[in-house]
């Protein structure tokens, strides 16, 4: 190869004035030097270039999930040796502004690093170096003010993303239902999980659910929800409060579980919360373009005899006295009981809202509706496939549920670490004096003569017979850390 053809030829040029078998010799002792080297090198790059494949997606399934992913023309899941994700349009569905968005965009040949920069504006007749010039050399609009870290532009109607874009989520498995009382009650049962709606003595229970009405006169309500009144004792297994109980409910959405309560049952059941973007596009169910995006889960009709067959939401009655149940339930229903999105996925809207996973402890995430919500807004949220809202990480209420997810099996890949970085962590506090010395910190203290060693240090003669410090290290091969990067908040 290439190497060896130079090391031969400076070989060569080494022991060209030399004595005949003094010039042997010294090629000889260079040509192994060489070799063994070369070897060496060879072996570590094909020990790290071995990689199993990857697990066939196609061979692994769970009970009670459904398949998030792209599929090849034949309709099977496409493996990771290829780019298997979903790219879709993110965000309310109210706002126009998602049908200047091109089919080509959302062709999964536009993946890399800069994806999301790479997209002509061909709405708008603009190149792609059009659009990184006005990025980058555009006026910025300060007639709003500045925007904190992490701003998420609400719609007024559903609370969904202003403006719509094109997102990228990676295949994942997601509970076709939300976790019901039944499976909720095993989980408290094996791990005698607290939930905090326990630890703090109360949860709300909306005003017209009171088993009493004349705790009304001197209950305390949510200062942003007037509706909804906090009820002490109310909790999961009494979900109106002492006196009312779970049930003859068993099959109905968990309620009065917190963020963390959520996350706790996800991770016992070797699961977790979804992304936002990731429920989102379980939501959307292949409706993913500009051409065939809806508002709804069950298209664009805003007619209760039409919602009433897929969603448990409030209807025609006004909030929150009158609820006359044209979909035959006042406040939640049992799972299943209403028709599946394209997915096979139900209660994807109304119902309960659900936890995701993101945003902060006093704004997580939920997605969905529940049943006290509308079609058009006009009270609650709109019940749109875009519908989303915050709340603090500890609140528990009568209406917020969760399901779970579960990423799909990955090979196992290996890196090499050098020994004292692997027991370090991989990084050390190393402080140079105005002398030059290093001194390094104490949780990693090299020795003495690491310490007094400078690699850069020109005035050091190098001894071949005595490696140095970095020479000396030892290295490992071990498994690489999976680390999961997004962008959402």
């Amino acid at each position: 190869n290439s190497q060896q053809h130079q090391a031969n030829t400076t070989i060569t040029m080494m022991t060209s004035s030399l004595h005949p078998l003094r010039a042997q010799k010294l090629a000889l002792y260079i040509l192994l030097w060489t070799t063994c080297l070369l070897s060496t090198t060879a072996n570590d790059e094909a020990a790290v270039g071995e990689e199993e494949p990857h697990p066939d997606p196609n061979e692994e399934d769970y009970s009670g999930m459904i398949y998030i992913g792209r599929l090849d023309e034949d309709g099977r899941r496409v493996g990771f040796e290829a780019d298997n994700g979903i790219k879709y349009i993110f965000g309310t569905g109210f706002d126009e502004t998602h049908k200047e968005i091109e089919e080509a965009d959302l062709h999964h040949e536009r993946y890399g690093p800069d994806s999301a920069h790479d997209v002509p504006d061909r709405a708008h007749g603009k190149t792609r170096e059009e659009i990184m010039h006005e990025k980058r050399r555009g006026e910025l609009d300060l007639s709003q003010g500045p925007k904190p870290f992490g701003w998420f532009e609400e719609h007024p109607l559903d609370g969904g993303a202003v403006p719509p874009k094109v997102v990228r989520v990676d295949p994942f498995f997601i509970d076709e239902a939300p976790v019901t009382n039944k499976d909720y009650g095993k989980f408290v049962r094996a791990t005698y999980h607290e939930t905090e709606a326990e630890k703090f003595g109360w949860s709300f229970v909306l005003s017209s659910f009171l088993p009493n009405a004349e705790e009304l006169e001197y209950a305390e309500v949510d200062p942003e929800a007037e509706d909804w009144v906090a009820v002490d004792k109310a909790y999961w297994r009494s979900p109106e409060g002492p006196g009312t109980s779970y049930k003859y409910r068993e099959n109905h959405p968990v309620i009065h579980v917190s963020h963390r309560d959520s996350a706790d049952y996800c991770k016992w059941v070797g699961k977790r919360l979804p992304g936002e973007r990731e429920w989102e596009a379980a939501a959307r169910a292949g409706h993913f373009g500009p051409k065939n995006r809806t508002l709804y889960t069950w298209g664009e009709e805003q007619t209760t005899d039409v919602a009433k067959e897929y969603a448990n939401l409030w209807g025609d009655g006004d909030f929150p006295w009158e609820n006359k149940a044209e979909d035959g339930w006042r406040a939640t229903s049992p799972v299943k009981t209403f028709k599946p999105n394209a997915f096979g996925l139900y209660d994807m809207t109304g119902n309960v809202w659900e936890w995701v996973r993101g945003g902060k402890h006093k704004n997580r995430i939920v997605r969905g509706g529940s049943y006290v919500d509308s079609f058009d807004g006009s009270f609650n949220h709109a019940a749109t496939l875009g519908a989303r809202a915050t709340l603090h990480g500890t609140t528990t209420t009568g209406n917020v549920g969760f399901r779970c997810v579960k990423s799909p099996q990955k090979r196992v890949e290996y890196h090499y670490v050098y020994e004292d970085d692997e027991e370090s962590g991989g990084a050390q506090l190393v402080m140079e004096g105005v002398d030059g010395k290093r001194k390094y910190s104490q949780q990693n203290a090299g020795s003495d003569d690491e310490e007094d060693y400078d690699e850069f240090d020109e005035d050091i003669a190098h001894d071949p017979t005595n490696p140095r410090p970095d020479e000396r290290r030892g290295r490992k091969k071990v498994i690489k850390p999976r680390t999961l990067t997004s962008d959402e908040l």
